[in-house]
Parts: C-alpha cells; structure tokens; sequence
C-alpha cells in the first residue's frame, strides 16, 4: 500500500485535499452537522448542483464540484442510521467508504478527505463506524495500489481522534 492514511482533528470544511466527503442525507439538500457546514462553505453553487442530482440512496455516493471549499469536489454519500444492526447498517456504512473512493479513482483524485460517517445524528457507535471505515480502506488501498495517494480522516473530537488512530493501529 503505498497511499498514506492520516488522522487530524479539524474541520473538514477547511481541509485542501482533491475531495471531502460529505455525510449527507438522502435529499443531499443540506442538513445539520458536517453536512451543513459543508454546504455552508461552499455556497449556493452546491445546492444547485444538489438538485439537480435526485438525492442519494443509503451506501450510495456522487460528486459535485466544490465552489467555496478549498476542496475542487465533494463527493457525498448517505450513511445508515444505527438501529441496532438490524438494517445492515454494517455493510451499508462500508458502501460509503467503498463508494466514495471508487468515484475518486473514476474522477482521477489523488487526496481524499473523510468525516467519521453516521456517527453523528444517526448514532452509529464510533468505536464500530471506526473499525468499517478503517478496512474498507484499507482495503481498497491495498487493491488498488496507486490510484490513490493519502486518505484523510478529519475527526471533530479528540475522542474521535484517539477511537480512529486506535483502531487503526488494531487493524492486521
């Protein structure tokens, strides 16, 4: 695996990177959290091109230009809200990771930012989101050597930051 995976603590509205992903919601109009802040960042602009993309379906990801944020694009995907598992939360937290970076190999990025999927509102368990997240990458790094050259995690806690850099270091 020759890309990096790098944790900071931040906001991810402010992060240079080829794309940040947005946690969004199905209507990908905006919202609360980072997907608010990131439509707040980046303007008008983003809105427009939201509408006209028919929301996003749960696991599912697509990209919009990035306007006001140093980012050239946002990929947004929808991350599952956390019931307990009984609605393969799991796997569908995985299709985002899964997905986002398969639209950034399409795009030709190189620099990819990620905010800690579902965790917020939809309650997925940090210490769980944080271990999927961490395979699917690490996963598809290792299956798809140099298309990608650093990962980023941007984290909005120094908990977040410490349950992602731990469970990093538990991954084989």
């Amino acid at each position: 695996m020759n890309a990096t995976i790098e944790f900071i603590k931040g906001d991810i509205t402010r992060v240079e990177t080829d794309a940040i992903v947005n946690a969004a919601n199905t209507t990908l109009l905006g919202g609360g959290g980072v997907d608010g802040a990131i439509h707040r960042t980046a303007g008008p602009g983003l809105l427009e091109e939201c509408k006209r993309l028919g929301g996003c379906r749960t696991g599912e990801a697509k990209i919009t230009q990035g306007y006001g944020l140093p980012s050239r694009y946002v990929i947004h995907t929808v991350g599952p809200v956390w019931h307990d598992e009984k609605y393969r939360e799991p796997e569908l937290l995985a299709a985002c990771y899964r997905n986002s970076l398969e639209l950034a190999q399409e795009h030709s990025l190189r620099t990819v930012a990620f905010p800690s999927i579902s965790t917020g509102a939809y309650r997925f368990p940090t210490e769980q989101a944080a271990a999927i997240a961490l395979k699917t990458v690490k996963s598809f790094l290792e299956t798809h050597p140099g298309v990608l050259d650093k990962v980023v995690f941007v984290l909005f806690s120094d908990r977040d930051l410490g349950i992602y850099t731990r469970a990093y270091s538990e991954i084989p």
